[in-house]
């Protein structure tokens, strides 16, 4: 039985890279994407190999419309074509108002967090679709609670370009479900991950957790397995859908 192929943006860490592992336990090869780390994503490969499972390397930017269609070029060259998606890949800028936000910053969120999703997207349906000639497939985008409650004098521009991705999944869902593509997403709460190093606040989990009902902080792995679910045919009459990943925030 051939495994299908998912390919995760950002894979090399985090909620990526947690993803990355259990796709394979699961019995997917597993296309690692990053942008920049290629020890971490080696690190994530490497051990989906010693667990026997399959990995390969994609080094993309996905705010790169042109890498990005290179990425999705190589992948059909060396292991054909895609069965899912996972737009994990994300940025965060340093906690700022909105008076401290420039264009340049803006630029840069949005190009990865939105820009970057749609591209994946875009790549992925054109080898899915039943009307392209593909099996169907899964696409699922990683947004974030950070959408609902608009993160106020921290980064609402993270928080704006969650909210474009929460849309794009729910066009995009009803533009593509009569040719075979799932399109769902999985909205993480405050979860242990770097990226909140990235914000300047390495131990901000452990500062706002107590704003969430069950008092804790959530795991990446917790996350993986919301997504996996999501790929899986036991979602099979899901689409349109976010499945919290929060604590009841």
């Amino acid at each position: 039985m051939i495994k299908p192929i998912v390919l995760i943006t950002g894979a090399g860490r985090g909620i990526g890279a947690q993803t990355a592992l259990l796709a394979a336990r699961r019995g997917y090869r597993v296309a690692v994407n990053y942008r920049r780390d290629h020890d971490a994503a080696h690190r994530v490969a490497r051990q989906i190999a010693d667990e026997g499972g399959e990995a390969l390397l994609l080094q993309a930017d996905v705010a790169d419309e042109a890498a990005v269609m290179c990425m999705f070029d190589q992948l059909d060259d060396s292991w054909g074509r895609l069965y899912a998606l996972v737009n994990n890949a994300g940025v965060l800028e340093r906690q700022t108002g909105l008076e401290g936000i420039d264009g340049e910053r803006l630029q840069r969120v949005f190009s990865t967090n939105v820009f970057g999703s749609f591209y994946c997207a875009r790549e992925a349906v054109r080898r899915m679709s039943t009307r392209h000639g593909g099996p169907g497939g899964s696409i699922v985008n990683l947004t974030s609670v950070a959408a609902l409650g608009g993160s106020p004098n921290e980064y609402i521009d993270y928080a704006a370009s969650k909210g474009a991705v929460d849309s794009l999944t729910i066009g995009l869902a009803r533009e593509v479900a009569a040719e075979g593509i799932r399109v769902n997403a999985v909205r993480p709460g405050f979860i242990y991950t770097e990226m909140h190093a990235d914000g300047g606040e390495p131990t901000r989990v452990d500062r706002v957790k107590h704003q969430v009902p069950m008092q804790r902080g959530g795991s990446p792995g917790e996350v993986a397995e919301a997504v996996l679910w999501l790929l899986s045919e036991a979602a099979g009459y899901c689409t349109g859908t976010t499945i919290d990943v929060t604590g009841g925030r």
